[in-house]
């Protein structure tokens, strides 16, 4: 399983999401210091209901938890959406994304 499979399964595990996104962009920052072979850029959107009630910097601590190991080998930076369902159904009008 590739690094990108990996953090979207320890995120199912962890949150069970109700709409969940992962996107490699590795590629754009190739070349970028301390990011040897530009690896290791992901972007995450995820909807739990274990968000509901909790501040955001705190929903972050909770998904860096979460991927400690890979923050520790195969990541190098992360982008982190998390939204409770009622945030998500706020802004579209359903639920997740």
């Amino acid at each position: 399983m590739d690094t990108r499979g990996r953090i979207e399964a320890r995120l199912r595990e962890a949150f069970a999401p109700l709409a969940l996104e992962v996107v490699d962009d590795s590629r754009l920052h190739r070349g970028h210091a301390g990011a040897r072979d530009g690896g290791g850029h992901y972007r995450v959107a995820l909807v739990s209901d274990r968000f509901r009630g909790v501040p955001a910097v705190l929903r972050h601590r909770m998904v860096y938890e979460a991927l400690s190991g890979e923050l520790a080998r195969e990541i190098h930076a992360l982008q982190i959406e998390a939204r409770a369902s009622e945030e998500a159904r706020d802004r579209t009008g359903k639920a997740g994304r």
